[in-house]
């Protein structure tokens, strides 16, 4: 490889924050950082998850990880956790804003069913976290005069969804306020690069699609069946690339963009 490529993706000398990085894809972005070269600070709401991920992250990669545990539903937390964070190395470069989540777990997903203190936690958790998370880190960010934000959006926040292949694999499905809550991070994404732009501060959002991660394998065949590619996200290796783009000076010039990581999921009818 030559120089010039190496010195491109190269983050040595950088500290990432990587939200919700104890598993799935906040994972696998804390591992890439830290493949090219970052030293890590990894939230989860358990701390005994980030400490677990923190060994694995140091065993692999040699870099230095700082685990903390965080929960983002409320401001008073994050608050806290985002001034450890800043304060262990005394900068922050990298923000991935990955913690959140999408199913309903055992509540019910259809809307008119579906309880206000349900919709209101997980907007909670997906908007008005990540909202949070901008403001502390964002803030430090301002005051380097450099930085880069990637909020983990989803395809959910770009189209509306076909419900037939939930229901037949008898899933739960995917709430609204799911995609209202992504929705606004998409929104929040081109002000914050408005905001913080003047400042060198860069901000941009990944909107994953579908990744294979146990579920019924008729559903598996059936959303592969809507996307371009043929297939469903592939955990520990499709994120990677779009992450460590938009972390690297290869991206040097990009703010304020929704990059969807979805197979062609979007634009496949």
């Amino acid at each position: 490889m030559h120089d010039e490529v190496r010195e491109m993706f190269n983050l040595s000398g950088q500290v990432a924050m990587v939200t919700g990085g104890a598993r799935n894809l906040g994972y696998d972005a804390a591992c890439i950082l830290a493949a090219a070269g970052a030293d890590l600070i990894i939230t989860s709401r358990r701390l005994s998850s980030a400490e677990k991920t923190a060994d694995s992250l140091r065993s692999q990669y040699a870099c230095d990880v700082l685990p903390l545990a965080m929960d983002q539903t409320r401001f008073e937390p994050v608050s806290t956790t985002s001034a450890t964070a800043c304060a262990w190395k005394n900068q922050v470069d990298i923000l991935v804003n990955n913690a959140g989540g999408g199913g309903a777990g055992d509540t019910v997903a259809t809307l008119f069913e579906r309880e206000p203190q349900h919709i209101d936690g997980l907007i909670q958790l997906n908007l008005n976290g990540t909202l949070y998370c901008c403001r502390e880190i964002g803030r430090k960010m301002k005051e380097q005069q450099s930085g880069t934000i990637i909020n983990i959006a989803s395809i959910a926040g770009m189209l509306g969804r076909d419900r037939s292949m939930y229901e037949r694999n008898q899933m739960l499905g995917q709430p609204v306020d799911y995609a209202a809550a992504k929705g606004g991070v998409l929104g929040m994404t081109m002000d914050l690069a408005a905001v913080l732009g003047p400042h060198g501060v860069r901000v941009n959002a990944i909107s994953p699609g579908g990744f294979s991660r146990n579920l019924p394998e008729h559903f598996v065949e059936d959303y592969s069946e809507r996307t371009a590619l043929g297939r469903m996200g592939r955990d520990g290796i499709d994120l990677k690339g779009a992450i460590l783009f938009l972390a690297s000076t290869a991206s040097e010039y990009v703010t304020g963009i929704n990059l969807p990581v979805d197979g062609g999921f979007a634009i496949w009818h």
